[in-house]
Formats: C-alpha cells, structure tokens, sequence
C-alpha cells in the first residue's frame, strides 16, 4: 500500500508547475483525475514528440499515473461534472488565471461550504493577489523578477535563464509538500485550507541569505560565473582532453585538502574562506591551470585520493550511462518510455510509475480513463 492511497485529487491545470505537483502525489499513490479543456493541455504538444503515438514526452511524464476526463467548464455541464469531482475529492489542484475559478463559479468559500476538508493548491505566476497578480505567470518571469537571472552569466555577459524549467520543477516540489502540510491539518481539524503558491515566491526563495545581506550589509552579488562569492574555488574548469570537471571547497577541511593538491596549502593568501574570497582571481587560475594539465580521469582519480569534492560535468547520455545512476535506478522505463523515478526515495511506501501519460481521447464531456 502506498502512502496516499485513498487521497483523491482533481488537477484542473495545464503545462508544468501546478501538474506536475499533482504527478508528485500520484507517484505515492494518490488517485489524480486530471481534468482536461476541450483543446486539451498542451503539455500533449510541448517539446520532444513520441513518433509512436504523437504524444510528448512532457506529456507522459506530467500525466504519468493519472487518470483524465475532457470537460467544458464554459458549459453548465461541464461544471456540474466538476462540482460531482470536488465533491468527494480531497485536493484540487489549479493553475487557472487568478480569479478565474471565481468566474468559473467554484470560489474559495463555495467550495469549502461544498467540502469543508477540501485542500485547494492555486499555483498561479504572482500570486493570488497584489498588483501583479492577474499578469500571465511563466517560469521565465519568475526567474527573471526573482533575482535569478541577475545572478547567472559571465561578468562581463548578460544576465542569464537557465536552460530548462527550473522554475517548474522547484514550484511542484513545493506544491506537493504544502498539500501534504495541509492534508496533516485537515486530518487533525476536518478543516481544509487555500494554498497560494507563487512562482516568484519559489524563486526569491533560492536566493538564501542574498536578500538579508542586501538588507543589512549593502551587498549585491554580482555575476560570477559558476563561482560563488564566499567559496573559492568553486567552479567549473577544462582538462587537458577537452572534458570538464566541477570543484567545490565548501568545507575548510576540503578547502584543505584541495590546496595541497595545488601546492599551495601553506600560502597565507589562501588561509581562510575571506582570504580566499579576496584572492579569487589568483586561486582560480592556480586551479584552472592545475586541471588543464590533466585528463578527467587523472583529476577524478587525483581528487577521489586526497577526498577532495569532484566531480565530473555529465551530459544527458553520460549521465544515463553512468554506473551510479544505474545503480541506483534514478530513471526507470514504464510503458516503453524512460522517464525519472519519483522522487524522494521511501523505504516502506516507495513512490511507483504505474503508467505513462496516456494518449488523450477526444470527448465533449469525458469519461475518467
């Protein structure tokens, strides 16, 4: 038996943040009944297609151990249907335009006079309020508004996106632990609750201590590359056979070990994380140019010896090919599709893939598949 099976869920939600949170609970067993628009979501259209059966491969992740039904909610047959939904639902789960479920006729109070225990996760670009909050909501805004792409780039570059949807990923994480706080509360009171979750917010919230030092200090991180300011080195860096490893010394005892490798353990420049911090530049070159004499294999193996922190930078095929991951089992391959395993691990109520997306089937008001 999984962990939440017996909790259902509605998701009345497209593309990736708010369904993916969904796809989080379904993985530990939740019954999701994902409620699609006549058009269907696009995450069927989005990205890499399946030349099998045409769907995408988002899709079958996203949509991987839910079940789904297409329902009009402009008609009052399609609302009805999703009012017998909610009824004996336990989450509903939606990413509609802030005040659109209002307008939809499924407002916050009606919904809780309905179903008293009915946790409701909007996830939503803004927030459900505030002068922002009826903007279109992407990742991109959130990661640029939120102090992200300002931290990303070479010095001399321009702020940077990151490549994928980093946004997303961290927003359904978020999601699915704030229905699982609120499942705990229902559970004690009977009572459920309203989960406002941003995609700014998921952002200012990887930033650290970066805004209570700008608060309190005056400091603003400027653009540094892969470096960060108050560890050194840390960075990306070339070997000589065109490879490139990642180095971290976050810990002096690591700091240590590394700078004796370099040679110059006993430099009073490099004595402490501030001393370090101060000196970048030159003990950034001392360890580019330490790497650029050596083959991967020879810095790893170098490294591995003096337990130093390491590691190689793996691209998607090295990474699937790479003997820990495999061992580990980090993707698994369910209905012919390779796909990642749920995440976190759980040693009595594991997360299952049961099925992949399914392709969606064309219907005025829908059945659950």
């Amino acid at each position: 038996m999984q962990a939440l099976e017996g909790i259902r869920v509605v998701e009345v939600a497209t593309l990736l943040a708010a369904p993916g949170a969904a796809r989080h609970l379904a993985d530990f067993g939740a019954d999701v009944t994902k409620v699609e628009p006549p058009a269907g979501d696009p995450a069927h259209r989005l990205g890499w297609i399946d030349p099998r059966d045409g769907e995408s491969f988002f899709w079958k992740i996203l949509g991987r151990n839910k079940r789904s039904v297409t329902l009009d909610l402009r008609t009052e047959e399609g609302r009805s249907a999703l009012w017998e939904l909610l009824d004996g639902a336990d989450v509903l789960v939606e990413n509609l335009r802030p005040g659109r479920l209002e307008r939809l006729g499924f407002p916050p109070a009606a919904l809780a006079e309905r179903n008293p225990g009915l946790v409701v996760l909007r996830v939503s670009g803004f927030g459900q309020d505030g002068p922002y909050a009826g903007r279109p909501g992407f990742a991109t805004l959130a990661e640029a508004m939120g102090g992200f792409a300002a931290l990303n780039g070479a010095p001399d570059g321009p702020p940077l996106l990151p490549p994928v949807a980093l946004t997303d990923e961290i927003a359904a994480l978020a999601g699915a632990f704030a229905v699982l706080v609120a499942l705990r509360h229902r559970d004690r009171t009977g009572e459920g609750q309203v989960i406002d979750l941003s995609l700014l917010d998921t952002m200012v919230h990887m930033l650290g201590a970066l805004p209570s030092a700008w608060a309190h200090l005056g400091y603003i991180q400027p653009r540094l590359g892969s470096g960060i300011p108050y560890t050194v080195p840390r960075g990306t860096y070339r070997c000589a056979d065109g490879t490139w490893v990642a180095v971290s010394t976050s810990s002096e005892g690591v700091a240590r070990r590394v700078l004796e490798l370099l040679g110059v353990a006993d430099d009073p420049r490099f004595a402490t994380f501030a001393d370090r911090a101060e000196h970048r530049r030159e003990l950034d070159e001392r360890m580019a140019a330490w790497v650029a004499a050596r083959s991967r294999a020879e810095v790893l193996e170098a490294f591995d010896a003096a337990e130093a922190a390491v590691a190689p930078v793996l691209g998607v095929p090295e990474l699937m090919a790479d003997p820990h991951v495999r061992a580990r089992g980090t993707f698994v391959e369910v209905d012919g599709v390779v796909m990642q395993a749920p995440l976190p691990r759980l040693s009595r109520t594991p997360g299952v893939v049961r099925h992949a997306g399914r392709p969606r089937r064309e219907s005025s008001r829908g059945a659950a598949e």
